[in-house]
């Protein structure tokens, strides 16, 4: 699937329908689509060019999925007080901190003055309002209960949010410990065992062979350490480049990842958690199951569970109950299947989902913080075997040569 293309801010001077000169911001893909939603909005354009960017190269300020989830909460609480959804938009907009999230939301405000509903807006900005928020807007709109669903949205967005950071958490800390580990060896082998090498050859004597094999791989590490980066560079842009484009090499990644010690287990919990609090939230909001199981195959985070979740979906749509389709997959387990039953018998399926994803969230939760109890000692043990080591390595001669005059 092509990339999504990025929105260009332009600055435009028009008449409107009355013959009055106007002017102002608008976010577009392109040129021609911005001139089309203007002339969507009644505005004959007189002149139109792309917002110049600052001489210096101002950095833009990302929009950050906390940024979509902060908005979601402040527009639901704002159509419940009574207030009209543009003037919502306009305060939002215009007192949000983030540059970039200020211009969209105005840009947003604009599609809707100009005849769009709130869903057709959103939809014309992919990359932070996907498939799932749009359609629960939509379904909000359509049913005149467009504030409550907004504050499920914000709820789903909040804790899927908080999901991600402990997952992502669990999986840097690791990365984080290997990496310290190489760095400071790394640097013990170019810097500090030279020094050590010119003084022992002026002992002039036999050097222990743990020594000997530590100075050989010193002097290694200083002729090829470009060689390591470049290598450690490459590796990770050529993994990088077939997860993206490879369906089998990431589905092996991912089925990987779910089988190991800890890590795997959080990965499994946090997809449970997603995948029951998604559809959870679609059901809430009466989306028909075969169209909210689409959504929910994407927001499970894993190839793994994409795949067993759009079966699901094809053995729902020829009339196949879910708790049976579920237990087909053979990958979730019997609490969430029995959760569901019980859920498809009293017609509560979307709390009895709730309550699973609270569970597995705690679940998640409990798992981070036994790595992070888990990782401490394992971190005293790397660098006490890296760096003890190769400090022995360094001091053997020297204990050696002190036993000789002894």
């Amino acid at each position: 699937m092509a990339a999504e293309l990025e929105q260009i801010d332009f600055i435009w001077e028009g008449k409107d329908k009355s013959g009055n000169k106007t002017g102002g911001q608008l976010s577009a893909k392109s040129e021609t689509i911005a001139r089309a939603d203007l002339r969507r909005m009644g505005i004959r354009v007189t002149k139109i060019k792309k917002k110049p960017k600052p001489l210096f190269g101002k950095k833009v300020q990302k929009i950050l999925p906390s940024d979509i989830a902060v908005f979601a909460r402040q527009l639901a609480t704002m159509l419940d007080a009574g207030v009209p959804l543009v003037q919502s938009f306009d305060i939002i907009g215009k007192g949000h901190k983030n540059p970039s999230m200020a211009d969209m939301l105005l840009s947003i405000k604009t599609e809707i003055e100009g005849g769009d509903t709130l869903a057709e807006a959103l939809k014309k900005n992919p990359l932070y309002f996907d498939d799932l928020f749009c359609s629960l807007v939509e379904a909000g709109e359509q049913a005149g209960v467009l504030e409550g669903l907004l504050d499920k949205i914000a709820t789903y967005k909040e804790k899927s949010e908080s999901i991600k950071k402990k997952v992502k958490k669990a999986l840097t800390y690791p990365i984080a410990v290997i990496a310290v580990a190489f760095i400071v060896t790394a640097i013990l082998l170019i810097f500090v065992v030279p020094v050590f090498e010119d003084l022992f050859k002026s002992f002039g004597a036999d050097l222990p062979a743990f020594t000997k094999w530590v100075i050989a791989l010193s002097e290694w590490a200083q002729e090829w350490w470009w060689a390591v980066i470049g290598s450690i560079f490459a590796a990770i842009k050529t993994f990088s480049y077939f997860k993206n484009r490879s369906a089998t090499f990431r589905h092996f990644i991912d089925k990987s990842l779910l089988k190991l010690p800890i890590i795997g287990d959080i990965l499994n919990q946090s997809a449970l958690a997603r995948f029951a609090r998604t559809l959870a939230t679609m059901s809430a909001a009466g989306v028909p199951l075969v169209e909210a199981l689409e959504s929910v195959a994407g927001a499970c985070g894993n190839i793994v569970y994409y795949e067993a979740v759009l079966k699901i979906r094809d053995d729902v749509a020829t009339g196949q109950r879910l708790q049976f389709s579920m237990q087909q997959t053979n990958i979730f387990p019997h609490l969430v299947i029995q959760m569901v039953a019980i859920g498809e018998e009293s017609g509560k399926i979307d709390s009895m989902l709730d309550k699973v994803a609270d569970f597995y969230e705690e679940e998640v939760d409990n798992l981070v913080d036994n790595l992070s109890s888990l990782m401490e000692p394992f971190i005293m043990v790397i660098l006490g075997v890296l760096v003890g080591g190769l400090i022995v390595a360094m001091y053997l001669p020297i204990f050696k040569l002190g036993a000789a005059v002894g």
